[in-house]
């Protein structure tokens, strides 16, 4: 079976709402669809936010609009129970498990569960004390690069490497951290330059809406496609109104392994379906009218013309002043 080129990372996040049933749902449909892995995000609140901190313009809602995040977090943690329940599932449904730290103690207990991918969030990469945790896993790294300048971002790479992280482990996502992300905001082009900046891979962590920006950020030779899945987009909670529903989702990854077969090996040769066509569309040099053993070959006496079975017109300048050495008649090939 032909290798799949895009790793596609189906973004379940806090999705399930606290409720493992729908955990197991996210898992399954991103099977189901395609993903080479899904991901969750591993935290305690107490851990990632203060107590009275506010939320998010994005996270509000007119329901719970004095919730703190605090608050809001703490509903969304996925247990212990959980954790072991999804990497269960995942196992059986052949898609890996990956889950994003927010802190330390979370980024500990993922090493403990033998993960081979550690995602780091946006929002941690100025964070050095959990960069340098992590760096010494020496596991790949999938590092966002949301709300980041290249000066941060050398800074991180940087701080893992000094720790023992592998620098060819680490991928790079360009990432717009809104939700939703505005299409104008989204810098594709930052892909190329990220590449030729760090040489490194470069992915795509995908907020906008809609699938467009994963497909033409695979188009551009982004190795890792994220994009958020939700069952249902009118559910309560920070992250639905951004994320793809079911038939969505399944319909980005149908498009981006699209992309994945037009985009080829870089090696440019004939088909094997082009070589079916050669003899029928390429041409030969034939005869334009009759001729006579003696005749010398010109202009006006040979031509080329379909099918391509017979002498190239590749050499359509040998033949010309040469004598013929036989007799040919309107559109008989020119031999030798």
């Amino acid at each position: 079976m032909r290798k799949k080129k895009f790793f596609i990372i189906a973004e379940a996040g806090v999705n399930h709402n606290g409720s493992l049933k729908k955990a197991l749902r996210l898992i399954n449909i991103a099977a189901n669809a395609g993903a080479n892995a899904v991901k969750f995000q591993t935290f305690k609140a107490e851990n990632l936010v203060t107590t009275h901190a506010s939320k998010a313009e994005y996270q509000k809602n007119l329901i719970l609009k004095k919730e703190t995040q605090f608050q809001m977090l703490k509903k969304l943690e996925l247990s212990h129970k959980m954790h072991l329940a999804c990497i269960a599932e995942c196992k059986k449904k052949k898609i890996i498990f990956i889950s994003s730290a927010f802190d330390i103690e979370s980024l500990l207990y993922l090493k403990k569960l033998k993960l081979n991918y550690f995602k780091v969030p946006s929002g941690e990469i100025t964070n050095f004390p959990y960069l340098e945790v992590l760096g010494k896993f020496k596991k790949k790294i999938i590092l966002s690069t949301g709300m980041s300048n290249i000066n941060e971002i050398e800074k991180a790479i940087k701080a893992l490497v000094k720790h023992g992280t592998d620098k060819k482990n680490i991928t790079l996502m360009q990432c717009t951290s809104a939700y939703p992300a505005p299409y104008e905001e989204i810098n594709l082009n930052t892909i190329q330059a990220l590449r030729n900046k760090f040489k490194l891979n470069i992915g795509f962590s995908d907020h906008s809406l809609g699938i467009q920006a994963s497909i033409t950020a695979a188009a551009l030779g982004a190795t890792i496609i994220e994009k958020h899945l939700t069952l249902d987009n009118n559910l309560k909670g920070p992250d639905h109104k951004a994320s793809l529903d079911p038939t969505e989702f399944k319909s980005m990854v149908r498009s981006i392994r699209i992309v994945e077969k037009v985009l080829g090996d870089k090696i440019k040769k004939p088909t094997k379906s082009e070589k079916k066509n050669i003899s029928v569309v390429r041409k030969s040099i034939v005869a334009l009218k009759n001729i006579r053993k003696e005749d010398k070959f010109s202009k006006l006496n040979i031509c080329c013309k379909r099918p391509g079975t017979g002498v190239s017109p590749l050499f359509f300048s040998k033949f010309l002043g040469k004598k013929s050495n036989r007799n040919y008649k309107k559109d008989d090939f020119i031999k030798y």
